[in-house]
């Protein structure tokens, strides 16, 4: 929350500062890819516990994002009560059945059949967590009038990258979900009207017979996402 006496721009001493060697930012940035090269989407939970702490140590990450005009439009809501999980999981359902009855093109369908996916979504059951992440349209100031938010889905989709990357260094799997349409989120989790839901991630450890599909193995080379000019 803003306060509309606390909007001039002072400058502070940057409090951080990292001094590495060229080869330590190599061998650094190098040690992170190979570790996120291990990241995987996962559908097949194990129903161990994750402790909050982490789940809050994750979304705390997530919320050091950018942001424009630094508002950092996001929400997230951490749902760990299995009735509301099981509410979550029907109404999704019904949305993905109108989905694949023919809500989705032919070629959308065909598209999704190397992924395996389906309108069960059995997932949002039996993972211990799922955050639901909603972007702020507005905010508003400590006298409750509005203000304008700016570069909303930008900016909340860097704290979403943000986030998974934490969940994945805590050791944790995430998949994430995006029914369509999804206002039913913010319905049931009692969310303002100026907050749009983007997606579920179900989180967790995977079960022990956890399968992914081949084909998201393929990732494009580094020669088809990066040009240098």
């Amino acid at each position: 929350m803003f306060s509309k006496d606390n909007l001039t721009y002072e400058a502070v001493p940057l409090p951080d500062r990292a001094d590495l060697t060229d080869a330590d930012m190599i061998a650094a940035a190098q040690a992170f890819y190979d570790q996120m090269k291990r990241r995987h989407t996962v559908r097949d939970y194990s129903d161990r516990p994750v402790p909050r702490e982490v789940i809050e140590a994750c979304i705390a990450a997530a919320g050091t994002a950018p942001s424009g005009a630094n508002h950092q439009p996001w929400h997230f809501v951490a749902i760990q009560d299995p009735a509301i999980k099981s509410q979550i999981r029907a109404a999704a359902e019904e949305e993905e059945r109108k989905f694949y009855d023919g809500g989705a093109s032919d070629e959308w369908i065909k598209a999704l059949e190397p992924i395996g996916t389906g309108p069960e979504k059995e997932h949002l059951d039996v993972a211990p967590w799922l955050i639901v992440v909603f972007a702020q349209r507005w905010g508003e100031f400590d006298d409750g009038t509005r203000y304008k938010n700016y570069y909303v889905p930008e900016s909340t989709g860097i704290a979403t990258g943000m986030l998974l990357t934490a969940l994945h260094k805590a050791g944790l799997v995430t998949l994430t979900h995006t029914p369509n349409p999804m206002k039913f989120l913010g319905d049931l989790l009692g969310r303002p009207d100026q907050e749009k839901p983007l997606m579920i991630i179900a989180v967790g450890h995977p079960a022990k017979d956890a399968c992914v599909p081949k084909v998201a193995k393929y990732k494009k080379p580094l020669s088809e996402i990066l040009s240098v000019l």
